[in-house]
């Protein structure tokens, strides 16, 4: 069972970036496909944002976030990054990683699909 700890959430102003990080620990780098991060506003769903396959080329992304968010991950396929630039107060939540066996193209943004689960990193954006 794949552990994944985020980090690098926090307080920025709209406007401003962070970099996420998900370090993937305690599994064997070829048994998942698709890596994904997920946002939870408060009171709300768990949506999918952007989603990347192991290949590293074929990527997804909601399209609140196309062109603002990047997903990438390092060469060893064991640490997952997501960097957000021109944040802005409704990207505010919690947000998680997950792992899942399959490489999913339209099935992606489905938190069902996912077997692994970070405990998620807050990021608070201030207008």
């Amino acid at each position: 069972q794949v552990q994944l700890v985020e980090s690098g959430g926090g307080s920025v102003q709209a406007g401003g970036s962070l970099r996420l990080s998900c370090a993937a620990a305690g599994y064997t780098s070829s048994i998942y496909c698709t890596m994904v991060w997920f946002r939870q506003a408060p009171g709300k769903e768990r949506v999918g944002i952007a989603a990347i396959w192991r290949d590293g080329d074929t990527t997804y992304y909601a399209d609140s976030v196309k062109g603002r968010f990047t997903i990438s991950q390092d060469s060893a396929k064991v640490t997952l990054h997501l960097q957000m630039n021109s944040l802005k107060p409704e990207d505010t939540g919690m947000y998680y990683c997950a792992a899942a066996y399959g490489c999913y193209s339209r099935s992606w943004s489905k938190h069902s699909v996912y077997t692994g689960w970070g405990q998620g990193t807050q990021v608070t954006v201030s207008s």
